[in-house]
């Protein structure tokens, strides 16, 4: 999701209550969207070491399920085209 107001940034705010949605039920677009928050906060700001923690583990996370995500679309677009799946093993 981008913004659409100009000058609002994709920073992570951790100081909102609301609990995140766990990382292997989120669809890439969200999961991508989420990481690109967490990487801008983590280059733009000073954050104390538990929390800078808590982003980068979130953040491996998120980076996890994407690739996972695109894996597994990719998968299907390679059964669908009818090229060979064994051909990913090689890659």
């Amino acid at each position: 999701m981008v913004n659409s107001q100009p000058g609002l940034s994709r920073e992570v705010n951790m100081s909102k209550s609301v609990e995140p949605q766990p990382v292997d039920e989120m669809a890439y677009e969200p999961a991508y969207t989420e990481l690109e928050g967490i990487v801008a906060t983590l280059e733009t700001q000073q954050r104390p070491l538990d929390e800078a923690m808590a982003l980068f583990e979130r953040g491996q996370a998120l980076a996890k399920r994407c690739v996972e995500l695109l894996d597994k679309a990719e998968l299907k677009v390679r059964q669908l085209t009818g090229e060979d799946a064994g051909a990913l093993a090689s890659e």
